[in-house]
């Protein structure tokens, strides 16, 4: 009986074993369908609002459209231009009210859109992101009215990374980072406990990695109840990193307090006052 029940139970081993490798061979090659969420359409640009549709070309031929809105007259900062990196879902209608709240408060703002986002052609990968944020960092410091000087990147979640990443090579007057994390890895464990996930990906967005070369003015800002990328680990990273570290209390990840919230945009504000060369 007892040889019975063995046997059984190592079998049951045996079938488990092998589901959870079918689930790590799963995870390894759809791991991209996992990380990036794109709305592939193309966003109407919307009227009244001051946006002006842009386009700008990758070093490896990707034709890009983005969206640019200067700032608003009397608050205007001179020639002070946000170049915002998406998080990893959506497109870059989701962010005008990130870019109204700045234009208000005096900055220009361009919403640039990763390839396979927002009706751009081609597929994101980690490298596609950095050479598309670099397109758009270079397209905003020499568009007429623009002050290279006064490049401010502001990267959301996954796009921290990206930011980072470029900061690392091209540094701007200054850094805001949202919601971000050491590296994407840590953000895989924390949801994912049962997978190898480090030595299973592609992408690696090493965003801490990235900052250790770089050493101007950095903001991180994150919501206290942030489910998806957990607070401690953005506050981790400040600690190391952050010159100033911001927590909007009862805020998750996708809330509007993260987006458009009055605490959100004039903590930036502040900051990047701060921050700025005269």
């Amino acid at each position: 009986m007892a040889m019975q029940f063995l046997t059984a139970a190592w079998r049951l081993l045996a079938v488990l074993a092998v589901l959870w490798l079918l689930l790590v061979l799963a995870a390894w090659y759809f791991q991209r369908q996992l990380i990036y969420l794109p709305d592939r359409s193309d966003p109407p640009l919307p009227p009244g609002s001051g946006v002006t549709e842009v386009r700008y070309t990758t070093a490896d031929g990707h034709e890009l459209t983005g969206w640019f809105l200067p700032a608003a007259g009397e608050a205007a900062r001179p020639y002070a231009t946000v170049v915002v990196s998406n998080g990893n879902a959506g497109n870059r209608g989701d962010r005008l009210p990130l870019a109204k709240g700045l234009a208000a408060r005096g900055y220009s703002v361009l919403l640039s859109d990763y390839r396979g986002y927002g009706g751009n052609p081609g597929r994101p990968t980690e490298r596609g992101l950095l050479a598309d944020l670099r397109a758009a960092a270079s397209y905003a410091a020499g568009r007429d009215g623009v002050d290279p000087e006064r490049l401010v990147y502001f990267g959301e979640s996954l796009g921290s990374a990206v930011v980072a990443a470029l900061a690392a090579e091209r540094p701007p007057a200054a850094l805001v980072l949202r919601s971000p994390f050491p590296e994407l890895a840590d953000v895989g464990q924390a949801h994912y406990w049962f997978l190898p996930v480090r030595p299973l990906l592609h992408d690696r967005f090493r965003t801490e990695e990235h900052l250790a070369r770089y050493d101007g003015p950095t903001l991180v800002i994150a919501g206290e109840r942030d489910e998806i990328i957990p607070t401690r680990l953005s506050r981790r990273l400040a600690e190391k990193h952050a010159d100033t570290y911001r927590e909007i209390a009862g805020a998750h990840h996708n809330d509007s307090a993260l987006f458009s919230g009055t605490e959100f945009l004039d903590a930036i504000d502040a900051f990047l006052r701060d921050s700025l060369p005269d």
